[in-house]
């Protein structure tokens, strides 16, 4: 590994409480409501008070983005920052420090969406605690989850983002978010137990590929941009990060069919075995088992997407059976593949001490997964 000298840290980086504060600042949201145009002038020049503010949309934002999380496409982002060469990652012959702002966008944009997917997978629980929704109701939950996104927006505006860059940034942000709406209406109109065989790998790599792969790939993006690389660097690492979104998510699908016999039927692990959604495991599936055993575990996710079980035991038996089927290779296929996308982006970067600290996110995550 080259000893290539690593970017200083963002001085005094903003908390996620903060840029909420600085986001709802009441001042700041009286200048966007335009009191010199209403029909009346009001009783006095003092803005409404924070705490309206707070339980309007404040309180939800702070609490999704202050539940313990992975973090690793922020993480991502300052990773392909490092690695992009690029003239605004550096200040003379000197590493520049990363826009306190940058990790932020990326944050905020996956806590909206993990909102908005709580809603509509009729989940319980997100990062150790009940769902926003659960909290405060669908209304207030649902319009935080799409207030992020355009939140995310205003960061860029109101960010250290260097301008040259913004534009492209911006043109990014929303086609992320095109995309990811794309593969999530694909993912919550597929009945998995009545798909035709044929369709089932197509539909789980192309809803992952628009949703988990174009959010990872967001966040490399994301950090290249910002350091102004040159457009081959900016397309391979946001290859890497579409990649890695994808291997995270077979990740994720195979370690879910682990699920241990104490699990309660909201759990996390058997959501998508009990909503019939299209995951790796079906995917892996169609592709290497017989007819009449593909067609039998269809008709467990049939039965089971019709509701009715209190303990979750069909869930956990129609995912034992997934996982004595496809499982162990199924975790080999994603080591590979993830191997494999590694490896390209060494080719483009070189040798670099960032690629040995992805290989360990990546071993971390291996074991977070199950």
């Amino acid at each position: 590994m080259n000893a290539r000298p690593r970017s200083r840290p963002p001085a005094q980086a903003p908390t996620f409480a903060e840029i909420v504060e600085q986001t709802l600042a009441p001042a700041r949201l009286q200048e966007l409501s335009h009191p010199e145009d209403w029909p009346e002038p009001p009783f006095s020049s003092a803005e409404l008070p924070r705490g309206i503010w707070d339980r309007a949309i404040g309180d939800l934002a702070r609490d999704i983005l202050n539940r313990p999380s992975h973090q690793f496409r922020a993480r991502l982002c300052a990773l392909a920052w490092r690695l992009s060469d690029g003239p605004g990652a550096t200040r003379g012959t000197a590493p520049a420090a990363l826009p306190a702002s940058l990790p932020s966008l990326i944050e905020v944009i996956h806590a909206g969406s993990l909102i908005v997917d709580d809603i509509e997978d009729g989940s319980l629980r997100r990062r150790g605690a009940p769902c926003l929704h659960r909290l405060h109701g669908v209304p207030l939950a649902l319009n935080a989850g799409t207030w992020m996104y355009f939140w995310a927006m205003d960061l860029v505006e109101a960010g250290d983002l260097p301008v040259t860059a913004r534009d492209q940034i911006r043109r990014a942000l929303v086609a992320a978010l095109y995309r990811g709406h794309l593969g999530q209406s694909l993912d919550l109109s597929v009945a998995i137990g009545d798909m035709p065989r044929q369709w089932v790998y197509r539909t789980v790599a192309t809803s992952t590929m628009l949703k988990t792969g174009a959010l990872m790939e967001l966040a490399a993006r994301l950090g290249a941009l910002a350091a102004e690389a040159a457009a081959p660097r900016v397309d391979a690492l946001a290859r890497f990060g579409r990649r890695l979104g994808v291997g995270l998510q077979m990740l994720d699908d195979f370690g879910n069919l682990n699920a241990p016999a104490t699990e309660t039927p909201d759990s996390k692990a058997l959501e998508d075995l009990r909503n019939g959604r299209p995951t790796w495991p079906w995917a892996l599936a169609a592709r290497e088992l017989d007819d009449p055993t593909f067609a039998d575990l269809q008709a467990s996710a049939r039965a089971l997407r019709g509701g009715g079980e209190l303990d979750g035991a069909r869930a956990r038996a129609l995912a034992a059976e997934l996982r004595m089927a496809v499982g162990l290779k199924g975790r080999r296929q994603t080591a590979t593949y993830l191997e494999r996308a590694l490896g390209d982006l060494r080719a483009e970067v070189g040798e670099r001490d960032e690629l040995e600290l992805i290989a360990q996110e990546i071993e971390r995550l291996e074991g977070a997964y199950g």
